[in-house]
């Protein structure tokens, strides 16, 4: 242990100098995958299909002597390159953004407060706290440390941790590998308990860094959602070959032109190649995971995004999750002296009685000296307050042994030497069950004490038992004599110990304010709340009270849970939704049973042993502030501020997400439809051509930003949360959405087609015909990017809700528009005729019927 003098010192660096060295030494972050610069961005836009379409097209009119249709195929090339530079660019600041907050968190020292921020952020010299479950995020010498271990197996292959000992002095950094070592290494697992280093070695220079570079190579898999692209992409693009085929072939042997045909195939594989598709749901995917981050939701991993609107059942810790975690005091029960319980919040300003200075002042000899923990903070803040300048803190005693908390045994103790060496106490505090045990109660003192833990429990306190012992002081006569118990030789196990129970202290966590109302909002979405703690069954009672949260069935605790067959949890685990006295080892077990039962669960936890239920959940959510490193890398999820309503507000975004991407897909094949119909139906029946590939390079230009800006950036259904999860392997494209997509198609084509032929049939010629046909086609395209916005019909409501890029694109359309008809080098160009207002007039028709008939079908959708 470092000395108390020491201690007072180690403030760590200041904020600025902090600064200073991250500029100077850079981000503490291995070489890996940089983020996509301009110009390979551009080089993948260029590869693009679309864009070798054009080029081809380009080509090809040049051949043929038309220079100015080159040109302009050329011009719409780098136009859409600009769009495209723009979507992507969005997508690599908020993958950017991911990246900065997914960085495995560290809690350092600095201008003598701790503070958690990202790992890369950690320089030379910054003062490292490090507890069990956290992932040490640099090369560092250790200061100080309690029973401090250390996994070093990713480093040195050794299959058992290793003991870590304070620096005797400024000691050079040794390679890791075997006990005793005052150094801990990038990228190792504390595995037990505690220590301050100060950091060496970052980045490429650690340990880490010499031999991490494998890890670069390490590419993520294509979520399911991905796949469903891929098989569908591949599909389509089957199809769209095979007919560019047939048409090139067509047009050459029916009309002898050749490159003309070419120019129709081309034409056709612009207008119905999928190449949008698969680039949707990557720009929704990245942009949805950075919109949850701005919730307070970190996403890990995109298959989480997906899943969120999935979630039926939210497994939530109560501590520090539905409350505040921030506990103070409220009751203090002296054994045996008191007739009731002491209530320090409504005596707060009086002095504490001297029956209950002992058991405040083992509490926190029980506790670590500067506490992290929300509970031993509390008994430090009481003690401070109302123990200052007495006998009962003991800030110069020696900390010889700290017992830890066990599976088997929920009570910690720690063995401390006065300062003048004479006298050797232990300071115990657990469970009262676990203390009651080690302080050996008989069935009637069980009885009493567990008559007392029921009251102070069923005010929502969170009731924990204080025991103390002495090694001077004889055992009593029932325990056995043990040789080793003294200073020199500490027992192995807290049962070796004559412990004396001291009574039980009553702690309060506020519910947090936005708790209630959240919870009634997943009722609402048809969500269940499932709450799991290692408190009383009164005290989980009285907060699922406070909280509203629904009891279809009685408490179930640990212990019956243990007894439970795997059938018999089947059955209860359909109506329990608190679980008290709960162990992090039995949540991967009821994790299972729900899944069991089809749930899509998703499970919150923060601690080491949380790891395996975290991965087995579909969706596991890790605690970003209280939480360990460990914790967070078995989650798809990290809560930034440990709030449950964050939670809820994150499914709220994941049944958007969803929702915009489905939208976005209809709309992709919808439009596709008309496109494709008005790029084969001229070329079989051997009429004038209406779309070349100047007009489809315009309609993209529409398109593109419409599926993935505009529809990206809709806000959520209003009833987005009144209605039951989707299944979570229910197609983007289920039947209903496929044939809704499909009329939303063949309406557009059947008006576009019914005023070409019209126009043809009145004889007002080729150029006439064009114009009023594609103008129509803008309009109603138009029209069904606002349809799409909302499954409910369209209404002023609708349309005042906030997205900017719809009218951006709306409006950019319109004056593009304009610009090709009424432009005289413009209108040449795209071979339109001069539209008289009568003619504006139909194509406007043509666009309001179109409408209407977008929202009829979306009637009938609703109403089927």
């Amino acid at each position: 242990m470092i000395s108390q003098a020491n201690r007072n010192t180690m403030t760590g660096l200041s904020e600025q100098e902090a600064i200073a060295r991250l500029k100077r030494d850079g981000y503490n972050e291995l070489p890996s995958a940089q983020a996509r610069s301009l110009w390979s961005i551009a080089w993948e836009t260029v590869q693009d299909p679309i864009f070798l379409l054009l080029l081809g097209g380009g080509a090809i009119y040049w051949i043929l002597g038309d220079l100015q249709e080159a040109l302009i195929l050329l011009g719409f090339v780098l136009f859409i390159m600009g769009i495209s530079l723009y979507q992507e660019g969005k997508t690599e600041r908020a993958l950017e953004a991911l990246r900065d907050l997914s960085s495995p968190r560290a809690l350092v020292i600095r201008d003598g407060q701790r503070q958690r921020i990202a790992g890369r952020e950690v320089v030379r010299g910054d003062l490292l706290v490090l507890a069990e479950g956290d992932r040490v995020p640099a090369d560092a010498i250790v200061l100080e440390c309690t029973n401090f271990s250390t996994d070093e197996s990713l480093l040195t292959g050794e299959s058992i941790p290793v003991r870590k000992v304070a620096a005797a002095g400024n000691e050079e950094m040794a390679r890791p590998g075997g006990d005793g070592l005052p150094f801990v290494y990038s990228g190792t697992l504390v595995v037990q308990g505690q220590g301050v280093a100060r950091v060496r070695e970052i980045g490429a220079r650690t340990e880490m860094g010499k031999i991490g570079k494998a890890l670069q190579t390490v590419q993520p898999e294509a979520t399911p959602l991905q796949q469903e692209m891929t098989r569908l992409v591949g599909r389509l693009f089957g199809i769209a070959l095979s007919l560019c085929v047939t048409i090139v072939a067509i047009y050459g042997i029916t009309r002898g032109d050749w490159l003309k045909g070419v120019l129709a195939g081309i034409t056709l594989a612009m207008a119905i190649l999928p190449n949008e598709f698969p680039v949707v749901v990557t720009i929704f995917l990245a942009l949805g995971a950075w919109r949850i981050s701005q919730k307070q939701v970190l996403a890990r991993r995109t298959s989480a995004v997906e899943t969120l609107g999935s979630a039926t059942v939210l497994c939530v810790d109560k501590t520090g999750t539905l409350t505040l975690n921030q506990m103070s005091v409220q009751q203090l029960y002296p054994y045996p002296h008191a007739a009731t319980a002491y209530d320090v919040a409504l005596h707060a300003r009086e002095p504490l009685p001297e029956a209950v200075h002992e058991l405040v002042e083992f509490c926190i000899l029980a506790s670590q000296r500067d506490p992290f923990d929300p509970m031993e903070k509390a008994f430090k803040q009481l003690g401070d307050r109302y123990l200052a300048h007495t006998e009962h803190l003991h800030q110069d005693w020696n900390l010889l042994r700290e017992y830890p908390l066990s599976p088997d045994l929920l009570a910690m103790s720690h063995v401390w030497q006065s300062a003048d060496g004479q006298r050797y106490e232990i300071a115990a505090k657990g469970a009262p069950e676990a203390i009651a045990d080690l302080c050996h109660f008989t069935p009637p003192q069980l009885e009493a004490l567990a008559a007392q833990v029921r009251e102070m429990s069923e005010r929502g306190l969170r009731v924990l038992g204080v025991a103390k012992a002495s090694l001077l002081e004889a055992p009593p006569p029932f325990l056995p004599p043990h040789p080793s118990l003294d200073p020199v030789r500490l027992p192995e196990q807290q049962h070796d110990f004559p412990f004396q129970f001291l009574g039980l202290v009553g702690l309060s966590d506020p519910v947090r304010p936005t708790v209630a109302a959240a919870i009634q909002e997943c009722y609402s979405a048809g969500v269940r709340v499932v709450m799991i703690t290692g408190d009383y069954p009164g005290t989980a009672q009285a907060i699922a009270r406070q909280i509203g949260l629904m009891q279809m069935g009685p408490i179930l605790t640990g212990a019956e849970l243990d007894r439970m067959s795997e059938a018999d949890l089947q059955q209860c685990i359909q109506s329990t939704n608190v679980f008290a006295r709960a162990v992090p080892e039995q949540k991967l077990r009821l994790v299972n049973a729900l899944k069991a039962q089809g749930e899509v669960v998703a499970m919150t936890g923060d601690g080491v042993n949380d790891a395996p239920a975290l991965k087995a959940a579909q969706i596991g959510i890790a605690m970003g502030q209280r939480g360990t490193d460990v914790a967070r890398e078995s989650a798809a999820l990290v809560l930034l501020d440990d709030d449950f309503s964050s939670i809820v507000q994150a499914v709220k975004l994941g049944r958007r997400i969803f929702d915009n991407l489905r939208k976005a897909m209809a709309y992709l094949l919808a439009i596709h439809i008309p496109i494709a119909g008005m790029s084969l139906i001229p070329v079989v029946f051997k009429l004038p051509l209406v779309l070349l590939p100047v007009h489809v390079a315009f309609l993209h230009l529409i398109i593109d930003p419409a599926c993935s800006i505009v529809l990206e950036a809709e806000p959520a259904e209003a009833t987005a949360m009144q209605r039951p999860p989707r299944h979570p392997k229910e197609p983007l494209f289920g039947r209903e959405t496929l044939a809704l997509a499909l009329w939303q198609g063949m309406g557009i084509m059947a008006i576009v087609l019914a005023i070409f032929v019209i126009a043809l049939e009145r004889g007002q010629g080729e150029l006439d015909a064009r114009a009023l046909t594609f103008t129509t086609l803008i309009l109603a395209n138009l029209a069904l990017i606002l349809s799409e916005r909302s499954s409910a019909r369209l209404n002023l409501k609708v349309l005042r809700s906030p997205n900017s890029a719809l009218w951006w694109v709306i409006g950019g359309g319109l004056v593009f528009l304009a610009l090709a008809l009424y432009v005289p080098a413009l209108r040449h160009l795209f071979s339109f005729s001069f539209l008289h207002p009568i003619d504006i007039a139909i194509c406007l028709a043509g666009g309001a019927i179109s409408l209407l008939w977008f929202e009829q079908l979306k009637s009938l959708h609703r109403r089927h």
